[in-house]
């Protein structure tokens, strides 16, 4: 079973992935998948040569900070870099998932995916697990980053309605890690 987690920005996405991992399920982020595209030498430079050397940092490899403030504010530098990314996040989130299932054709299996309503992919998942919390909240935990990424985000209600397993995250990490355990425990016996 391979689960689609998703949530807002400053919803909780990693804190519930880490907990799914600490469960022994198999996980996957698109923010690591996203870290090391950057670093192959076909992508590095189709953005390089989109967006200038300026978004290169200290060390010559794409700043994801300076990526980030040209294509938030710009919608159509924003859809191509979801074009030079996504097929390839997809492309490696397949190959994991053989490789796991492979291993284990039972396995239960979670990728994070933070704009997974955005980008149109809930269908390639058998479930999806949403991780809310109040926007006061959400922008508590990330001050400079919450107004403008979540304008470019479906509203939490919406996603909410959408979601097969929702939980919402204004508790400590700890109740969120017992949600988390719970929903293994349930997917395991079903």
């Amino acid at each position: 079973m391979l689960l689609g987690l998703t949530g807002g920005i400053g919803a909780g996405k990693s804190t519930a992935l880490a907990a799914f991992d600490r469960l022994g399920v198999p996980t996957l982020s698109s923010d690591a998948v996203v870290h090391r595209l950057y670093r192959e030498p076909d992508v590095r430079a189709a953005v390089v040569e989109r967006f200038g050397p300026g978004v290169l940092g200290p060390d010559g490899e794409v700043a994801r900070a300076a990526v980030a403030a040209r294509v938030f504010s710009d919608d159509i530098a924003r859809r191509w870099l979801e074009q030079l990314l996504h097929p390839r996040v997809g492309a490696e989130l397949e190959r994991w998932r053989r490789e796991h299932e492979a291993a284990d054709p039972g396995a239960l299996l979670v990728h994070e995916v933070p704009l997974l309503y955005e980008a149109g992919v809930a269908d390639r998942y058998d479930g999806v697990v949403l991780i809310t919390a109040p926007d006061e909240l959400r922008r508590a935990r990330t001050p400079q980053r919450f107004d403008e990424r979540a304008a470019k985000q479906l509203p939490e209600a919406g996603k909410v309605a959408r979601a097969d397993h929702v939980y919402v995250n204004d508790g400590t990490p700890a109740e969120l890690e017992r949600w988390v355990a719970e929903l293994v425990a349930r997917l395991r016996a079903a």
